[in-house]
């Protein structure tokens, strides 16, 4: 996937912002709560997971547990480029649901998420 890519379908999911943070980082938030995050120096991104796909994808050695967020379940990629696009995107409108889920209703209502 292209850093164009990962911005694209990330800003496409409702009520999305970007802040550029700890140096160069790309952080993506829904409600001002981020769900992925992309580093455009070392091309590696990171994002919310649900449980399942936590272990999974930890387990299997895909990703890694993103450090000083694993335990609210954050997998990190060493390459961006290296994966699929389709499957990225997937991954983070996972990650958006996630945590817009966390949001409360009126929040949701505002962003238009149902």
């Amino acid at each position: 996937m292209s850093p164009d890519a990962f911005d694209k379908a990330a800003r496409a999911l409702p009520g999305v912002t970007m802040d550029v943070l700890w140096g160069d980082h790309h952080v993506y938030k829904v409600g001002g709560r981020m769900f992925c995050i992309y580093g455009p120096s070392d091309d590696s991104f990171s994002f919310k997971a649900s449980d399942i796909a936590f272990e999974a994808l930890t387990e299997t050695g895909r990703g890694i547990p993103a450090p000083y967020m694993q335990r609210a379940k954050w997998v990190r990629f060493a390459s961006l480029k290296a994966e699929e696009t389709a499957e990225v995107a997937d991954w983070q409108t996972s990650a958006h649901g996630i945590i817009a889920q966390k949001l409360t209703r009126k929040a949701r209502a505002e962003f238009g998420i149902g």
